[in-house]
Order: C-alpha cells, then sequence, then structure tokens
C-alpha cells in the first residue's frame, strides 16, 4: 500500500501543478472587459494629443495601416494618406507680437461595446482654443466620434474613426436618434 500512496501523491502533484499552470497563461491570453477598455482609452488620449500637438506620425499609428479617417470631407483610406492629410494642418504661429494660440480636443461620454478582438465606440469631443488677441480660452467646437476599433497583436487600433462636428452643416450629425445604442 504504501508503494502506491507516493507515485499516487507525486500525480496529484502533477496535476495540480499543470492546472496552476495552465489557469495562469489562460488568463494572462485573455483580457477584461476593463483592460479593453483602458487600452482603448489610452488610444483615444494618444490620437487627440497626436492631433493637438502636430505629430502625424504618432496621429496614423493610432490606425491600422488599412485604417479610415472619415472627418465629413470623406473617407482616407491607409496611413500614409491619414498621414498626408493630418500633415498639412496649420500649426500655430505668433502673431502680432503675440505668443503663439493653442487647441486641445477633450473627449467626454465615452462608451464603449468590445466583442473579442473588434469593438466599437462612441464619444463626444469638445474643442477649446485661444486664438484670438487675448489669449483666452474659448469653447470653438463640439461633436461626437463613431469608431470601429480592432486589436492587432495585443493592441488595439482604429480601423475607422469617423468625426461629426456641429458646428458644420456638412459634418453635422444627420442621423436619427442615439449613436450611442
Amino acid at each position: 500500500m504504501r508503494k502506491l500512496i507516493v507515485p499516487l501523491a507525486a500525480a496529484l502533484a502533477a496535476v495540480l501543478v499543470t492546472l496552476a499552470v495552465s489557469s495562469m497563461t489562460s488568463t494572462a491570453a485573455t483580457s477584461s472587459y476593463a483592460d479593453d477598455r483602458s487600452a482603448i482609452e489610452d488610444l483615444q488620449a494618444r490620437y487627440l494629443f497626436a492631433l493637438d500637438f502636430h505629430d502625424p506620425d504618432l496621429y496614423v499609428s493610432t490606425f491600422t495601416p488599412e485604417g479610415v479617417l472619415d472627418y465629413g470631407s470623406g473617407e482616407v483610406k491607409g496611413r500614409q494618406a491619414i498621414r498626408d492629410v493630418i500633415a498639412k494642418m496649420p500649426s500655430p504661429r505668433a502673431t502680432n507680437g503675440l505668443r503663439p494660440a493653442a487647441a486641445r480636443h477633450n473627449i467626454s461620454n465615452v462608451v464603449i461595446k468590445v466583442d473579442g478582438n473588434t469593438a466599437v465606440g462612441r464619444s463626444a469631443w469638445f474643442h477649446y482654443a485661444n486664438d484670438n488677441p487675448e489669449r483666452k480660452a474659448a469653447l470653438d467646437g463640439f461633436g461626437h466620434y463613431e469608431d470601429e476599433l480592432v486589436k492587432v497583436n495585443g493592441q488595439w487600433l482604429f480601423s475607422k474613426r469617423k468625426i461629426y462636428n456641429e458646428g458644420r452643416d456638412e459634418w453635422a450629425y444627420k442621423g436619427k436618434g442615439n449613436p450611442a445604442w
């Protein structure tokens, strides 16, 4: 009987170790909704910092290589085409002895639906600028984003971002009802 107990104990220990290792690796391979949401919110923030600080290379890195930017004047497809559009945006310059104006985007009301390695998101955006003689901050634009996202090699990227701008007729939301489901 004693000869049988030692091999059984060793076998049981091996099974327990295997289950523990399997549990750790399967947990590491899948992400929670909170992990995915956090990564998507980080992506949204990097996108806006890149836009506001005139960094077209960082900006396009938030899109898949075949990504689509729809900003009201039509769709721009692919990283290089998106980069070309963003690189042509004017940088603020000093005028009449004033320091260069600054502008910043903020997002809020973020809703995200994750389905495996794809997701959709909606968020409201606001634009503040101080492009005036007093350099006073002023809210000068708002709208919302409609995003399609994909996780590539563990990193969330925009596969499509549509921008609605309520300050421009051709960019304004013309849909019916709440765009956030």
